[in-house]
């Protein structure tokens, strides 16, 4: 069996969705899936606009002539609103594989940025809003996310399942605490995922449950809910800090390798 290893360089602009938007640049679902992970504490994919754009350079591998899966991104840039953000792979002393930005601050943070991917924010956090259902004016202190039945539910960070059932109006629920700070809750879900009962513990991007509309719900969707210190706040305000920085000793070659792949990342 013969293997070969290419770095290819793929770019865009984004017109519709990035998933869209990328398949057309010949990306596959694989590569695509890697790419958006990697932005997924950074970026909000719900609030892309036509015009945002994407760059990866990312190893490919073809075995025996044939190409085989898609391989490591190398480095990532996704513009949104004028704004460039950037990914770069570092390999550890210890083999250990991470993604920083440009200026060496870990890619992963303590939350995610949304807890479901490709669909579309359909009622915002608000004071005031005309309940579907009920049919009167009533805070609406969550985010929702329209998404098909089924559409898998993030844990958004690590944390303690709380509660895990149904829950009147909220359908099937599950609230998690993540620290002495904050909490988070998904609602009118179809199904709670396996194993999330009370007392579990879950891992950030950890599966929780599926999108549905149970509850006082018109249709398919979540409804995302944050807590700080025993109050709903506007989850798209959060702000969290990034990970473990790199370690001193290995900035600078970091920073040597990413001059080098940022110029990879520009070539047209």
């Amino acid at each position: 069996v013969s293997q070969s290893r290419y770095e290819v360089h793929k770019t865009g602009r984004i017109d519709g969705s990035l998933y869209q938007s990328m398949g057309e640049s010949g990306a596959s679902q694989e590569l695509i899936a890697n790419y958006t992970r990697l932005f997924d504490w950074t970026v909000d994919f719900f609030h892309l606009q036509e015009g945002d754009s994407f760059r990866v350079v990312h190893e490919e591998v073809w075995i025996d002539g044939r190409p085989g899966p898609a391989g490591q991104v190398q480095a990532a840039e996704l513009r949104h609103k004028g704004k460039s953000y950037y990914g770069f792979i570092w390999k550890s002393p210890d083999g250990k594989t991470q993604y920083y930005n440009e200026k060496g601050e870990s890619m992963k943070r303590r939350y995610l940025k949304a807890p479901l991917d490709y669909t579309r924010i359909s009622s915002g956090f608000a004071k005031r809003r005309f309940h579907p259902v009920l049919r009167i004016n009533r805070p609406h202190l969550g985010i929702d996310y329209a998404a098909p039945t089924g559409t898998p539910i993030r844990a958004i960070g690590d944390g303690t399942v709380t509660e895990a059932g149904y829950k009147g109006g909220n359908g099937n629920f599950v609230r998690i605490r993540h620290n002495k700070t904050h909490e988070t809750g998904y609602l009118h879900m179809s199904r709670i995922g396996k194993g999330i009962r009370r007392g579990a513990r879950v891992q950030q991007g950890q599966v929780i449950g599926y999108v549905g509309s149970t509850g006082l719900a018109t249709g398919p969707h979540l409804c995302f809910r944050f807590w700080e210190n025993g109050v709903q706040v506007n989850p798209a305000r959060i702000a969290t800090p990034p990970s473990d920085p790199l370690p001193p000793a290995e900035r600078q070659q970091f920073m040597v390798q990413r001059d080098g792949l940022m110029a990879l990342l520009k070539e047209d």
